[in-house]
């Protein structure tokens, strides 16, 4: 397996960091990204071990540009892995739908993409009528918004077939966002992202797929729907202004 240089976004803590931990021990080349300077410091082992790092806050267009931004100044990526994710509150939209959006918009084309979905995402509505994406006003759950970036990935594995494009279902695992009485194991919580991001194994080089502890799953519908992928494509192109080439 070679050496690839990773981006991971939200690796503060959670199953961001715990990826971004396993990762470096495997001798990869991390990029670790926290929300502001101060929060550095919860990555400053993964730093101190080589970790390079990237600063913005993922709820803020003008931020997340300047991620992008600094992530290409880094040089290329071989792979990202859109981790971050809020649970609640008007920014559920904002950093876990238009943040991947912009980024995958953004960052020069990368090897291989895998985008953290849920298993709550088969909850979600398919509709998109009447959603803030600003964040203003909360306007979509946290279901809705793991079906948005669940159909992304798929869509980006249409739109760009050369680039191995993935959804994952990490389980409900033990971490601040899944308290510490969820059920699932945290390994297997960041392991499938890990091995969609850099293994060889055939299955981790297909595309379009979304993945629960390594084992293809069915999405929602819509996730499949090209119709609902572009009318999402569209929504987004037209808040960000950055459309998706």
């Amino acid at each position: 397996m070679a050496v690839t240089r990773i981006l991971i976004t939200g690796s503060a803590d959670g199953l961001g960091r715990a990826a971004a931990e396993t990762l470096l021990g495997d001798g990869h080349q991390v990029i670790v990204h926290a929300r502001t300077s101060q929060r550095l410091t919860a990555v400053q082992d993964l730093l101190d071990r080589g970790a390079a790092s990237v600063v913005g806050d993922l709820a803020d267009l003008d931020e997340t540009r300047a991620l992008a931004d600094q992530v290409n100044q880094l040089g290329p990526v071989d792979a990202v892995i859109h981790n971050a994710g809020v649970y609640s509150g008007p920014q559920v939209l904002p950093v876990n739908v238009v943040a991947p959006y912009l980024l995958t918009a953004l960052i020069h084309r990368p090897r291989r993409l895998v985008y953290l979905s849920s298993g709550m995402h088969l909850g979600g509505r398919d509709t998109l009528s009447g959603l803030d994406w600003t964040g203003a006003r909360r306007t979509g759950s946290y279901s809705d918004s793991k079906l948005f970036v669940t159909a992304l990935a798929v869509a980006v594995s249409r739109l760009w077939p050369g680039v191995p494009s993935n959804a994952v279902d990490p389980g409900w695992v033990p971490t601040r966002m899944g308290g510490p009485n969820a059920p699932d194991d945290l390994r297997l919580g960041h392991l499938t992202q890990e091995w969609l991001a850099t293994s060889d194994d055939p299955r981790a080089r297909s595309t379009g797929g979304y993945w629960y502890h390594q084992q293809p799953r069915e999405p929602h519908p819509a996730a499949r729907s090209i119709p609902f992928q572009d009318r999402l494509l569209a929504e987004l192109a037209a808040h960000t202004g950055t459309p998706l080439s």
